[in-house]
């Protein structure tokens, strides 16, 4: 039986059995850590694995891109940013090619059609937003903005980096560091620091059985359509996804939509901010915000992912992929299998990571089990006070 690290308060020991069910039927390399608050307080902090701690960090893949909605919501809370206005507004070379009426808001439900470039990115390339922003303004988009929507998996996070460079001069990365993991100390980072990197364990591929692995050919999409744009396939020399945060100029750089670097930890504590209560602090966004952010924008087939999905701002609404969640709750999932979220009605965060990536990519289907296990005991502990 795998050993179970870490602690649970009180009323939450069914957390702790579910993750010990999930490290029997994973294996003997599986590594992981699941975190959660409820009120502001952590409730639940455990890991298992060769080689991993409570302060293990790793690449965070897409679950970044709930840091970059946190902080776009948070200029538009401070109405530095208007949802309504036409991107084109702060960023005129975005205009090009009939982007010009796309607004901020179908920008950030990935509505705008331009979820990659024409002959793809190097990963030196995807590592600076800036570089992404520049290839992509000038460029067509492979929909018309607002009338569909598709997943930009490495766009996202330059696209609304520029936005907010080109309104106040700094980056999403200043403002995420500034006005959220400072003061908070949050253990999970946009631009991870050179003196922390004896704690970062490397991504480990997807281990696919002969099976999934004919499963995974048999529904690979062309590199020149939408989604093999999408998810950069469309360069001779991309790198594999599942390498992006074991290269040092992505950790280091932090781009906005795949280069965050942390922990279980400090994902769950980043939403639990969000909500209010950590450290005693107020709420980082105030009730309408969290509500507009949480509402649904796009939802249905998705272009890029050929499946459903559904997002509000830049969020995605987790509550359509879990259920038991309340109507409004945030987060956003890593291609590696992490997952991270803030449940405004239930009143709780979470955050889950795991270091090898899981089949077949994205959330891990074992967040299944995992998030209805807190939210169980979330309530079962809310009954009992």
């Amino acid at each position: 039986m795998p050993e179970i690290n870490g602690t649970v308060e009180d009323g939450f020991e069914s957390v702790r059995e579910a993750f010990a069910a999930v490290a029997q039927q994973e294996g003997g390399d599986y590594a992981a850590q699941l975190v959660a608050y409820r009120d502001g307080e952590r409730v639940v902090d455990l890991y298992t694995g060769p080689g991993i701690g409570p302060d293990s960090v790793t690449g965070v893949f897409s679950s970044t891109k709930g840091a970059t909605a946190l902080v776009v919501a948070l200029l538009v809370q401070d109405g530095v940013l208007d949802l309504d206005q036409r991107v084109s507004h702060y960023w005129p070379e975005f205009g090009a090619e009939g982007k010009g009426a796309l607004t901020l808001r179908e920008l950030m439900s990935h509505r705008a059609g331009v979820v990659g470039a024409e002959g793809g990115f190097l990963v030196e390339e995807l590592a600076d937003d800036q570089v992404v922003a520049a290839r992509i303004a000038p460029q067509r988009p492979y929909w018309r903005p607002g009338t569909a929507f598709g997943y930009h998996a490495l766009t996202i996070g330059a696209l609304a980096n520029e936005v907010v460079r080109r309104a106040t001069g700094r980056s999403i990365q200043e403002f995420y560091e500034e006005r959220v993991r400072a003061p908070h100390g949050l253990d999970f980072y946009m631009g991870f620091p050179e003196e922390h990197e004896p704690r970062f364990l490397t991504t480990l591929p997807m281990l696919p059985t002969p099976e999934q692995q004919a499963l995974l050919e048999a529904n690979a999409s062309g590199p020149t359509s939408i989604s093999g744009i999408a998810f950069n396939r469309n360069h001779p020399e991309a790198a594999d996804l599942q390498e992006l945060p074991n290269v040092r100029v992505v950790r280091e750089k932090g781009p906005a939509s795949v280069g965050g670097i942390g922990s279980a930890r400090g994902m769950a504590a980043m939403y639990a901010a969000v909500l209010g209560g950590l450290d005693g602090a107020e709420p980082l966004l105030k009730p309408d915000t969290l509500a507009e952010v949480g509402q649904i924008h796009s939802v249905g087939t998705d272009l890029s992912t050929r499946g459903p999905n559904a997002f509000g701002v830049g969020f995605s609404v987790v509550s359509e992929d879990y259920p038991v969640l309340g109507q409004g709750a945030i987060g956003h999932s890593g291609a590696a299998g992490s997952m991270a979220f803030a449940d405004p009605r239930g009143g709780f965060a979470y955050g889950y990571n795991r270091r090898r990536f899981a089949f077949p990519g994205g959330a891990a289907p074992e967040n299944v089990l995992l998030v209805s296990a807190v939210n169980s005991a979330v309530h079962r502990s809310r009954r009992r006070s």
